[in-house]
C-alpha cells in the first residue's frame, strides 16, 4: 500500500497531495468541532499501536506479502475525523523514519490508508451498526465486516492510483490481481482482529469505542424496581 518514489508521474503525485490535503483539512475542522479532551492521549496510544501493528509482513504467496492497515479500527475507536488524522500521522512516520513508500507519493498513501477508511469505511460501519449493532457482539461483527471491506476498498484505490498515474508502461492486470488477491487474505485477518479488539473493549471500556456511542445506552440494564419492604412482625 506504500508506493515508492518514481513509480507514478509527477502530476499524479501532485493531485494526490492536493486531495489528501483537502481531505485532512475537512477531518481537522470536523475534529475540532467535536473534540473531546480525553481523546487526544488515546489517539497517541493508538498511533503507537498502529505503527507497531502495521510493521509485520504476512506472506501470502511466493514473492507476495501484505500488512495490516488498521484504518477501519482507528475510525471505529476514535471516530472518522480523529481516526483519519491518526492514521495519516502514522503514514508520515512510516515514510520518513521507516522508508515505507516515497515522499512524493505520501499524499496518495494517505488517501489509501487514511481517507478511504474515514469517508467510505466509517459510513459503512454506521450502516451495519443499524442492522447488527443492537448488542456488543453484533456491533463487533459489524466493525469486523466493515474493516474487511475497507481493506479491499483501499487495495482497489491503490490499484486505481497506479492505473491513473503510472509513469512507465506496466502490466496493470498483474498489479490488480496480486494486490486485490493478497489483500483479500489480509482483509479477512484484519476483519477478525478488528472484531475481536472492538468486542474486548466493549466488555472492558466501552467508552473508548466511539462507534458504540449511539447504541451503548441500550446495553445498560435498567435497575430493577426495589421491592416494597416487608413489614416485620414484632412479637407481642
Amino acid at each position: 500500500m506504500h508506493i515508492p518514489d518514481g513509480f507514478l508521474s509527477g502530476q499524479a503525485c501532485v493531485a494526490g497531495a492536493a486531495v489528501a490535503g483537502a481531505g485532512l483539512a475537512v477531518c481537522l475542522r470536523r475534529m475540532r468541532a467535536e473534540e473531546r479532551e480525553r481523546d487526544l492521549p488515546i489517539a497517541g496510544l493508538a498511533a503507537a499501536f498502529f505503527l507497531v501493528g502495521d510493521a509485520p509482513m504476512f506472506p501470502i504467496t511466493v514473492g507476495t506479502e501484505g500488512h495490516l492497515l488498521g484504518g477501519a479500527l482507528a475510525v471505529c475507536l476514535l471516530g472518522p475525523w480523529l481516526g483519519a488524522v491518526t492514521i495519516a500521522v502514522v503514514a508520515v512516520i512510516q515514510a520518513l523514519a521507516l522508508g515505507d513508500g516515497g515522499i512524493s507519493t505520501l499524499g496518495l498513501t494517505i488517501i489509501t490508508l487514511s481517507l478511504v477508511p474515514a469517508f467510505a469505511g466509517y459510513p459503512l460501519t454506521v450502516a451495519l451498526r443499524r442492522v447488527l449493532g443492537r448488542t456488543p457482539r453484533g456491533l463487533a461483527i459489524a466493525c469486523g465486516i466493515a474493516a474487511a471491506i475497507a481493506v479491499e476498498l483501499s487495495a482497489l484505490t491503490f490499484v486505481g492510483e497506479f492505473w491513473l498515474g503510472h509513469a512507465v508502461a506496466i502490466d496493470l492486470s498483474k498489479i490488480a490481481w496480486s494486490t486485490l488477491g493478497a489483500y483479500g487474505v489480509i482483509a479477512v485477518i484484519e476483519g477478525v482482529l478488528t472484531g475481536l479488539i472492538v468486542r474486548a473493549l466493549l466488555s472492558a471500556r466501552p467508552d473508548l469505542v466511539r462507534i458504540a456511542e449511539p447504541v451503548r445506552h441500550r446495553w445498560v440494564q435498567e435497575p430493577r424496581a426495589a421491592e416494597p419492604a416487608r413489614r416485620e412482625e414484632v412479637p407481642a
